[in-house]
């Protein structure tokens, strides 16, 4: 966590021109170094966010090991001290079972291999990757996620006609999920992009109703976009 927060800060000092050579810049280049920067922040986002994912599987693992741990215990207690018999036998677990683990494994996999093309900027091979990861496992816990992040191969090719359409699906299919407020913000965002900026602002009036426990980093960028707007 601090080496991505490092490598943040890294990016911001980078990215930031002197005054000077600020007045120079044109307002072209001076958004297109905005843009390279919003890009890499959502990507450090998604590092931060897999790092998480993966901290609470690994919780769950440690949890589940402790209670077959106790079990196996409570069995010896039981079957080994009393009238000296032998401790009744732990059930096998079924080959079958082993499926579900590892179709948990694939699926982590496709979605860090996706992950790692949207990192090194191959937005085309990270689409593929996406698209293929919500195909399968459209019920798993990071298909919010993927869908969010489908719509940024699209966004950061400026191709904002199918990123508006990737984050308007993620909003309806995974409104629920922990990146619901982004794929609605994501989706405003665009549409005023696109020039349809009524649009824009009946999407962000719906983030309070919608998302009152958003984050309040969240809610300042929607302030900041409805300003932007001119919305009412």
């Amino acid at each position: 966590m601090k080496q991505l927060q490092f490598r943040f800060l890294i990016i911001i000092a980078l990215a930031l021109p002197s005054a000077a050579a600020a007045q120079r810049l044109d307002p072209v280049h001076v958004e297109d170094r905005f843009n390279q920067l919003q890009q890499s922040i959502t990507v450090l986002t998604g590092q931060i966010e897999q790092l998480q994912y993966r901290n609470q599987q690994l919780q769950q693992q440690l949890e589940k090991m402790q209670a077959d741990y106790e079990f196996r215990l409570e069995q010896l207690e039981k079957g080994g001290t009393r009238s000296g018999t032998a401790p009744a036998a732990r059930p096998r677990t079924p080959p079958a079972a082993a499926a579900p683990a590892a179709a948990q494994g694939n699926a982590d996999q496709a979605y860090h291999d996706a992950f790692k093309k949207l990192q090194d900027g191959d937005y085309a091979g990270a689409e593929s990757g996406f698209r293929t990861f919500l195909q399968r496992f459209p019920q798993h816990a990071l298909a919010g996620n993927a869908q969010y992040w489908l719509g940024e191969t699209f966004y950061a090719r400026r191709d904002y006609k199918n990123a508006m359409t990737a984050f308007a699906e993620g909003y309806k299919a995974y409104k629920s999920s922990p990146k619901g407020p982004d794929n609605l913000l994501k989706l405003g965002i665009t549409l005023a992009t696109l020039g349809r900026k009524s649009d824009a602002c009946a999407i962000f009036a719906r983030f309070k109703q919608d998302y009152p426990r958003a984050t309040d980093l969240q809610k300042r960028r929607i302030e900041q976009e409805r300003q932007k707007d001119g919305c009412s």
